[in-house]
């Protein structure tokens, strides 16, 4: 049915998070007008978000009360919890859709903000594309805690994460220490691992605690002194920006807080006892992280890194983490090089291995580039190389001779990318191609393919690899003729086969040892 003339309107409406003078004027009016007033609540209780507009009401307004099946984690649905919810949902919208097939309004109430952590979305998702519907702001929890804290939340550039605390608790705990500021939902019997999580992120001596916001019972207090087991769902946890990630101080560098020796210090008196341990984390798997790299992971104090790489290692209680971007990597090797030349251990991350296109380069060109970080202690940790996962995954196609090389021509320009081509295809070398395709670069694996077929023949066995290691992973086998230059993308990894290069009878890609010519 086509929302249309004839129908009620659906309305969800944020009612806020317990003090009936922070419901918006425009949801007062709503609820005033209403045919249908609809609200959740538990079993055995009271609905809070109708308990905050009693006096708005009308007298003559039918009642909805959609009334939870289960409120935990279990049920006895043959679906679980989430299939008894399913259900559940469906049955809410049913009975709403009759109300608004019959032309009646439909407001249906929502602590905080309909759109946040609510109920209401799944009744939009049901409903919205049958019925008109429009959703009305409300003031959501975290906002009056922060004001019942006095609390500055983020300023700024601070960057600022919700989490549920139903998050596994390393998740939590990772997720943490990458923010600065955060707001942590969805407490009560979940509380302990939060609060484990924040001492593990560093976090535990700034997070406060808020209850009951905005309602006559409201408390806060700092999370280290709550107990536990006083812990109700209405509550959360605020973790302040400031002293956390990045301030505004525009004589700080880009990364994070200031290092203890600006730009330009001498630093004679520091003592020299910090490192820089260059780390590859392998392609992927956990599996694939060397026990050695596992080991100066634990010992570090920093880890700095692409974001994506930093997630990859665990939280623990004294880790300060150091993500940025993917195009900055001299300036995070400069900021791991101060932090370490002030007496920190540090750990610059790569994926795969740090010296095969990776950032032990970086670290140490930053280093030689700047004199006063020359006495910092610099070393680099193996890691399992994309090159080597692929490999092992196709058979053995790097079992001979072979080259690596990076179609990316953003260090190199491509005359230059050209002639290396040139060379390892007149040289009967396999090759191992890194960095294929982007969004902006989108026709270099067609070049590769067009130079290398004027020395090749076209049956040359090629390998595909993309995402191996990880949930994602496939691997193609195809001919240089064949090779499909759309189809790569930068999560792929080339291997182009010599003239000795050949498919076994099962399936295997190997490069013969011998060469007799």
């Amino acid at each position: 049915m086509a929302p249309g003339a004839g129908t009620g309107r659906l309305w969800g409406v944020g009612v806020g998070p317990g003090d009936p003078e922070l419901v918006t004027l425009k949801t007062a009016r709503l609820i005033r007008e209403a045919d249908v007033v609809a609200y959740h609540q538990g079993v055995g209780k009271r609905s809070n978000a109708r308990r905050i507009v009693d006096d708005l009401v009308p007298a003559d307004v039918v009642e909805e009360v959609l009334q939870y099946p289960v409120t935990t984690g279990t049920a006895e649905h043959p679906g679980g919890y989430a299939g008894a919810m399913a259900d559940f949902y469906e049955e809410c919208a049913q009975r709403l859709r009759e109300h608004l097939a019959a032309g009646r309004d439909v407001v249906v109430l929502a602590e905080g903000d309909p759109m946040f952590y609510g109920s209401f979305m799944y009744l939009h998702d049901r409903l919205s594309e049958e019925f008109e519907t429009d959703v009305v702001a409300g003031v959501p929890a975290f906002a009056a805690a922060t004001a019942l804290a006095a609390t500055p939340l983020v300023r700024q550039t601070d960057v600022l994460t919700v989490l549920p605390g139903t998050l596994p608790e390393a998740e939590l705990a990772r997720r943490l220490a990458d923010t600065d500021g955060a707001i942590i939902m969805k407490l009560g019997r979940t509380f302990p691992a939060v609060r484990s999580a924040l001492e593990q992120a560093g976090r535990l001596d700034t997070a406060l605690y808020v209850e009951r916001a905005s309602m006559p019972e409201q408390r806060w207090l700092p999370v280290a002194d709550v107990d536990p087991s006083s812990v109700p769902y209405f509550s959360l946890v605020v973790v302040p920006g400031d002293g956390h990630g990045a301030r505004y101080d525009e004589q700080s560098p880009r990364f994070g807080t200031s290092s203890p020796l600006a730009d330009g210090e001498k630093g004679d008196d520091v003592p020299k006892r910090g490192e820089v341990v260059v780390v590859g984390l392998g392609p992927g798997p956990d599996a694939w992280l060397t026990p050695e790299a596992s080991d100066e992971l634990a010992r570090v104090g920093h880890v700095v890194g692409y974001a994506p790489y930093v997630a990859r290692v665990p939280q623990r209680v004294g880790l300060q983490r150091h993500a940025s971007g993917n195009t900055v990597e001299i300036d995070r090797a400069t900021h791991a090089l101060e932090l370490a030349r002030s007496g920190e251990r540090v750990a610059v991350v790569s994926g795969g291995d740090a010296g095969v296109f990776g950032m032990a380069t970086a670290v140490l060109e930053a280093q030689e580039a700047q004199p006063h970080l020359h006495d910092v202690t610099v070393r680099v940790v193996p890691g399992v190389s994309a090159v080597q996962a692929v490999a092992a995954r196709a058979g053995a196609p790097i079992g001979g001779d072979f080259a690596v090389m990076s179609l990316s021509d953003r260090l190199k320009p491509w005359p230059v990318v050209e002639k290396r081509l040139r060379a390892v295809a007149d040289a009967d070398l396999v090759l191992a191609v890194y960095n294929p395709r982007s969004r902006s670069r989108t026709t270099q694996v067609a070049d590769m393919q067009r130079i290398l077929l004027e020395h090749r023949d076209p049956g040359t066995v090629v390998v595909v690899g993309r995402d191996v290691g990880r949930a994602e992973e496939s691997l193609h086998v195809t001919t240089l003729a064949d090779l499909d230059p759309e189809s790569i993308d930068m999560k792929c990894l080339l291997v182009v086969g010599s003239s000795h290069t050949r498919v076994s009878p099962t399936g295997a890609v190997w490069t013969a040892r011998s060469v007799d010519r």
